[in-house]
């Protein structure tokens, strides 16, 4: 039985500003478009539970892909934002290399080794990965869609999958995708992508930037 790993819709923030788990930040309309764009995407889907990030952006996004499926959404507190967000929260993205200098550079660099953030990136995998199968041990049979952040999806996904964590930074995942995993012997492996909007060609977009 497969998961699926949805990124929220995108977020009304027009100053640009690290939103971490800031209140007060909701979709945007266009995020709300592709959350139900995600919901048809996913009517079909023999779901048997929708797990979300308690930001206010993923359950959001939850309820609108449940509603489908006449079902609840289910809050996991593990699925939240990347904790080294916390750490610029309500600093604008072009103000960060002042306020915090060195600091974004070196998330761009190179994600893994950064002694200045609350959480490390294998952290952080480990997190979304002990909650993603503490969820399928509990619900075996059927499908589960769990709902969170760019930069937790990508790196559970990584972990799961046994990618590593060499270039963190391609092929990330859009506003509103969905990343399908599902059992291989004793691991996992992707076995589809989806992303509302996504041009003719269908390939995959790298995003440099996970919180906006």
């Amino acid at each position: 039985m497969p998961i699926y790993l949805l990124r929220h819709g995108e977020v009304e923030n027009p100053l640009e500003v690290v939103y971490a788990d800031l209140p007060g930040f909701h979709l945007s309309a266009t995020g709300r478009a592709q959350a139900a764009a995600t919901a048809r995407h996913l009517a079909g889907a023999p779901l048997v539970a929708v797990v979300a990030s308690p930001l206010a952006r993923a359950a959001e996004t939850a309820s609108i892909v449940a509603v489908p499926h006449r079902m609840s959404v289910t809050i996991d507190e593990q699925l939240t934002e990347w904790r080294l967000a916390r750490r610029w929260a309500g600093v604008r993205w072009s103000e960060l290399p002042e306020a915090f200098p060195g600091e974004l550079e070196a998330y761009l660099a190179d994600p893994s080794h950064l002694p200045f953030s609350p959480e490390s990136l294998m952290d952080l995998g480990n997190r979304i990965v002990t909650s993603v199968e503490s969820w399928r041990r509990r619900l075996p049979d059927g499908d589960l869609l769990f709902v969170s952040h760019q930069d937790p999806i990508h790196a559970a996904t990584r972990r799961l999958t046994g990618d590593g964590i060499g270039a963190f930074h391609e092929s990330k995942p859009e506003h509103g995708s969905v990343t399908t995993l599902e059992r291989a012997g004793t691991g996992w492996k992707r076995t589809g992508y989806w992303a509302p909007g996504r041009g003719s060609d269908g390939r995959e977009q790298a995003a440099r930037i996970p919180h906006k």
